[in-house]
Parts: structure tokens; sequence; C-alpha cells
């Protein structure tokens, strides 16, 4: 089976690609194209997986990555990056061709950036900690660190979980609400003292507000397609002991 990588129009001809589970060597829960080194696979199979992902978008090209900490924190890249020793943080940016920038999830939200005409790409992993401290906003200005323009900047929204799929408690809606009252629109009613967060609208309500006028969503929820995604929520369900990360990445040609 090939690796299924899905693009964003948004994002055209720059080499990027939300990556999805199949095309992998991982077997037993983790099969697939299962990323994650922070999991329980074979890491022999983690790293192929991730060459396979690399290959299928900009071929040949290392991949950089973060110690993701759900944080607001960017990272600069300049070089190659250790895959054994990664800096800590929840985005990067760079401005170095032949290089992707890889951010891994299995719900949480990946977002691509890219100013084409400054030859400039950013990568940021939004789950609802990092998304309501601002490292969407923190991407952004490390991309205008680089010489990017805000207004020429593109992002694309990729595979996530879905509203439908995310139940969050009466506390957790509070606290977006707290931070903003307008959060209230991105809350639907669930069951008795719970809600259901679209956290693929808050991310791309945080960007629209922060400047960005070219922003694309895929609506792929992660949790309700088992075959083509990984998710963390569902694997918590299923009672499972681990689960597989899918790579979303974003680079400049050599």
């Amino acid at each position: 089976m090939s690796v299924d990588v899905i693009r964003a129009r948004m994002l055209g001809d720059v080499p990027h690609g939300f990556l999805g589970r199949a095309g992998g060597v991982s077997t037993g829960i983790y099969a697939g194209l299962n990323v994650g080194l922070g999991s329980e696979d074979e890491r022999a199979a983690v790293f192929e997986n991730r060459r396979r992902a690399g290959d299928a978008v900009l071929a040949g090209a290392d991949i950089a990555r973060v110690y993701q900490i759900h944080s607001p924190d960017v990272v600069t890249i300049t070089g190659a990056i250790d895959p054994e020793d990664p800096p800590k943080g929840d985005a990067m940016v760079t401005k170095r061709p032949g290089l992707l920038l890889g951010i891994v999830t299995a719900d949480c939200v990946p977002v691509l950036f890219a100013d084409a005409q400054a030859g400039v790409v950013g990568a940021a992993h939004a789950g609802w900690k990092g998304a309501i401290t601002g490292v969407t906003d923190n991407t952004l200005a490390a991309m205008e660190a680089l010489g990017a323009d805000r207004a020429r900047i593109r992002c694309a929204i990729g595979p996530c979980i879905a509203q439908k799929s995310y139940e969050v408690d009466a506390a957790f809606y509070q606290r977006f609400v707290d931070e903003n009252p307008e959060n209230e629109r991105f809350f639907s009613d669930g069951k008795p003292g719970h809600y259901q967060f679209d956290i693929e609208g808050y991310v791309a309500a945080r960007l629209a507000q922060a400047g960005v006028t070219q922003i694309e969503c895929l609506g792929e929820d992660t949790y309700s397609q088992p075959d083509r995604f990984f998710s963390y929520r569902r694997s918590c369900h299923k009672d499972e002991p681990g689960y597989g990360r899918q790579i979303s990445l974003i680079g400049l040609p050599a």
C-alpha cells in the first residue's frame, strides 16, 4: 500500500503533505505509517516510516523535529536536527531549502504555513494547550523574523479530531470562555455537564484574528477514520496499550 499524502490547495506548489497511516511498515496497534518516536513501536520501523513519509513529500530531505510538549514555543531551524536529541517546542520555522519540518499528531491540530515569495515555511502542533496559549501566533511572528509577510502567509489545517468526536467537560469549556467570551461559539452542547469542542474552528479563528487571510481547513476527523488515521482518544476508548502518530511535513525545495 502506498503512502497516503493529503495536500492542501492553499499551499500550492510548496512541498508539503499531511500523512495518514497507510503505507508504513509498523504492525499491531501501530499498523501502518506510525512516526511516533515516543510510542512503544519498534524504533527501526518508526525511522523507516519517517523516511518513507519524507521521500513522499521532498525526496532525500532531512526531517527536522521538536520534542513536543504542548507549549506555545517555536524553534527556528537553521540546520539538521539530531532526531535523538531534538529541541523542545511545538512549532518550527525555517528558510533553509532542502529541509522538511515535521509535526506529529494523533488528534491534535497540525498547521502548515508558507510564504512562498519570501521562502519561509512553518509547522505547528496545536493541541488545546498550545492553541489557547498562542502557538500559531508565535509561529507567525517567528516567520516574520525570517522575512515573511503576514499578509502573504498561507495556512492549511490538517487532519485532527472533529467536534462531533471531541467531548470535553465543563471546566474545559470554562477555561476557553474565560480566555475570551467569544470562544463559546466553538462549543456545542453534549451530554449533561459536557460539550463538543470544535478545535479545528478555534485554531482557524486564531489564525484569522492574527491577520492571516488565506486559511484552508481540510475537515478530516482523525477519530472516526481508524483505517486512515491514528487517534489518541480512540485508542483510549478502545483501551489499547499505546497509539501511533501521523506526521505533517512542509519544506522548501533545494
